[in-house]
Order: structure tokens, then C-alpha cells, then sequence
């Protein structure tokens, strides 16, 4: 397996050196806002720890960042209102992973409306904080 790169965008969020819209911290986890969201509230929960996804993760690792990905899910959906919510994490590239972090996006969902496609144009930096302070508030 390939090893973990320090110098991935994740990595760089985590040293302060990229911004990010914040919206959860704790000791172990770090949740920003997805700058290219596929729906309202698309957000990112990632470790504080390195490992370059599930397949090398520490357990204990996984062991604190499933409960913060659960508590997130929950409050993205009451947030916005979803009839449910996308969870996904990739392993590789062959599975869709582009950035080499573990991390697991968290995506409210509507029936009835499709994703938007993960490429493009980034979100507007008001929408985001925006978006960001309705999960906060359903924390």
C-alpha cells in the first residue's frame, strides 16, 4: 500500500495552511464544509491522526471519528430538513478516492433531487458559512 502524504490538502487544512469553513473540532476530528458540495450542507469529517484511508487507519482511530460522523449526520439532516443523508468514504482510486486522507463526506438528501456532480466551480464562501451555521445550530 502506498504511504500516507503529509502534504495532502486535508493535511494542509489541519496545519492552518489552507482555509476551511469549520463547523466541528474536537480533540481527535475535524468537519469543514465541502467547497464543491453535490447538495446544500455537504460537509467533510476527517481524523486529526494521518492515515491515508480505512484501509490503514489506527482503529482507534475509527473508534472516535464514528460517533462525530454519526452526530453530524444527524444534525445535517434535521439542518436542512433531509429525508435522509448520503454518508461515503473512498479507498483508493479505483473506488473514487482523489484526496489521500481518511476522511467520510456526510451529505444531507431530498427525494426526488439529483446529486450535483463533485467537479467544477466551489460554492460560495457566504453559502458555505451559511450552511455551516445551520449544522452548528442543530448540534
Amino acid at each position: 500500500m502506498t504511504a500516507y502524504d503529509p502534504n495532502n490538502i486535508f493535511a494542509k487544512i489541519l496545519a492552518g495552511d489552507i482555509p476551511s469553513v469549520t463547523l466541528y473540532e474536537d480533540e481527535d476530528t475535524l468537519a469543514f464544509m465541502d467547497v464543491m458540495p453535490q447538495a446544500p450542507g455537504h460537509l467533510l469529517v476527517i481524523p486529526k491522526q494521518g492515515s491515508r484511508n480505512l484501509l490503514d487507519a489506527n482503529p482507534a482511530v475509527l473508534a472516535k471519528l464514528l460517533p462525530v460522523v454519526q452526530k453530524l449526520a444527524n444534525a445535517a439532516k434535521e439542518a436542512f430538513d433531509a429525508d435522509g443523508v448520503y454518508v461515503a468514504q473512498f479507498n483508493e482510486a479505483a473506488a473514487g478516492q482523489t484526496v489521500y486522507h481518511l476522511h467520510f463526506h456526510v451529505i444531507p438528501r431530498h427525494d426526488g433531487l439529483p446529486l450535483k456532480p463533485h467537479t467544477g466551480g466551489m460554492e460560495n464562501i457566504d453559502v458555505l458559512k451559511a450552511n455551516a451555521e445551520k449544522i452548528r445550530a442543530a448540534l
